[in-house]
């Protein structure tokens, strides 16, 4: 069996499609079918079902699908072990991030990391924390930062960085001026939330409802899948929103939105690393993944201090 086949077979099982496999892999669609069609003939057994719109591996399939990966591995840490032989540790890591580390934690760290490591590249992907959660088990990314936990059972969870987020209204509402609002106030205004898939909407969504007051409740004007975006609705009057004190303080000290603390309720979440459980990182990955557990934040922002 040829490596290369191998590694188109696992795309098409991860991405269960082969027009998307093909883009992935750098190759024509026909020459994907050429490969899988020359695998399952080499083999003597039928690898993938095509029922449907989706591609799922036969139980042979996904035998096969499970050594492959393990061979693909092995492959990788054998090229890279001769590159570290050499004296250089080598190799791209494929990071995915929600949109608040990914803007404002993960590239000074990427920074650092290069810094020590020049021969490793990173690729970052930022996307919602929920479709990064995916990819990650999907095993498209090897490593991923998010700001939510979604029920992934087939990954591994450490939390371990943190972020503040705070009530953001435009500075000439009247709340701007407020040492702190209720939360029952929040149910008359007109808001601004991120998409269901955003880490953020989570949080809010649970936070909230620990407080009695569903979001399903809020006078929502707009439902925006960009935290940038929710800022510029913000600072143009569309309505209010609840965002990472991070997103906000550029801003805040310009004097263009001010965040306001919602009275009892405590607006703090961890940022979540995540991979893949029983799946062995590549070495420069796994480079990675220990650098970041020791990495520490010494700026945190403070949420806005709540009156006594």
């Amino acid at each position: 069996m040829e490596l290369r086949k191998l590694e188109v077979f696992c795309k098409v099982v991860e991405l269960k499609s082969f027009t998307r496999s093909a883009e992935a892999v750098l190759l024509s669609q026909p020459t994907v079918s050429e490969h899988i069609r020359s695998l399952e003939e080499e083999l003597g057994q039928k690898l993938l079902d095509r029922a449907g719109r989706e591609v799922e591996p036969t139980p042979v399939g996904l035998l096969l699908y499970n050594y492959a990966v393990r061979i693909l591995r092995l492959q990788q840490s054998a090229l890279q072990a001769i590159e570290q032989y050499g004296g250089k540790l080598v190799g791209r890591i494929m990071i995915g991030s929600g949109t608040i580390p990914g803007t404002y934690i993960l590239p000074e760290i990427i920074s650092r990391f290069r810094g020590r490591y020049p021969s490793i590249r990173a690729t970052l992907r930022i996307a919602g924390s929920q479709l990064i959660a995916a990819e990650v088990l999907q095993g498209q990314l090897e490593i991923g930062v998010v700001g939510a936990r979604w029920n992934e059972k087939g990954l591994e969870w450490v939390a371990h960085f943190s972020d503040s987020l705070a009530l953001v209204v435009n500075a000439r509402h009247p709340f701007a001026s407020r040492p702190e609002v209720g939360l029952e106030e929040l149910t008359g205004e007109p808001f601004i939330l991120r998409e269901p898939e955003s880490g953020t909407r989570k949080v809010i969504d649970q936070i909230f409802e620990e407080h009695g007051v569903k979001t399903g409740s809020l006078a929502e004007v707009a439902e925006i899948g960009s935290t940038a975006a929710v800022l510029e609705a913000v600072r143009a009057g569309l309505g209010i929103a609840v965002l990472s004190v991070r997103a906000a303080e550029r801003d805040v000290r310009c004097g263009t939105v001010a965040t306001v603390p919602i009275r009892g309720v405590r607006l703090e979440r961890p940022f979540y690393m995540i991979r893949r459980k029983n799946r062995e990182l590549s070495p420069a990955a796994a480079v990675f993944w220990d650098y970041l557990l020791k990495e520490k934040e010494d700026d945190t922002p403070a949420p806005p201090e709540s009156a006594a």
